[in-house]
């Protein structure tokens, strides 16, 4: 199972674009902090990566598509 995303709270402007793009929960906010929640629900797809305007969220991962798929 990859990482769960991290955020990098000195680019973080808590803008709150990563949790509405995010479909399972996993990123709240708490004392006006941007917190990621472990969650069995991620299906890591990238989108609070691509969607921060800071690049302040970083997946430990890649989603590479197969060609011949």
């Amino acid at each position: 199972m990859p990482e769960m995303p991290k955020i990098d709270e000195e680019k973080c402007d808590c803008c709150g674009l990563c949790i509405s793009a995010c479909t399972c929960g996993a990123i709240t906010m708490i004392d006006n902090t941007i917190t990621i929640i472990e969650t069995d629900e991620c299906g890591w797809c990238t989108m609070c990566e691509l969607i921060c305007p800071n690049n302040a969220v970083i997946c430990a991962y890649e989603i590479v598509f197969d060609k011949e798929a």
